[in-house]
């Protein structure tokens, strides 16, 4: 069975990024998350993970489409 939560420390290491760039992520509301326990830890859903993905692949795709002028 997968699991439906994640830490951050696993979504950080997912996208290869800073665990500063993870706090980014959720302070922002970019990357919807819960706090749970005692020790208000951090709980990312993996639904939640992949529709960021979705979300970054589609922003990225639109940049490919219509890329910004290099000189504005």
């Amino acid at each position: 069975m997968e699991r439906r939560f994640l830490s951050l420390a696993d979504v950080v290491e997912t996208l290869n990024i800073s665990m500063a760039q993870g706090y980014a992520l959720v302070r922002s509301g970019d990357l919807p998350a819960i706090q749970v326990g005692p020790k208000k830890v951090w709980r990312i859903e993996a639904k939640e993970l992949e529709a960021y993905i979705e979300r970054m692949y589609a922003k990225s795709r639109e940049r490919i489409k219509d890329p910004a002028p290099l000189d504005s």
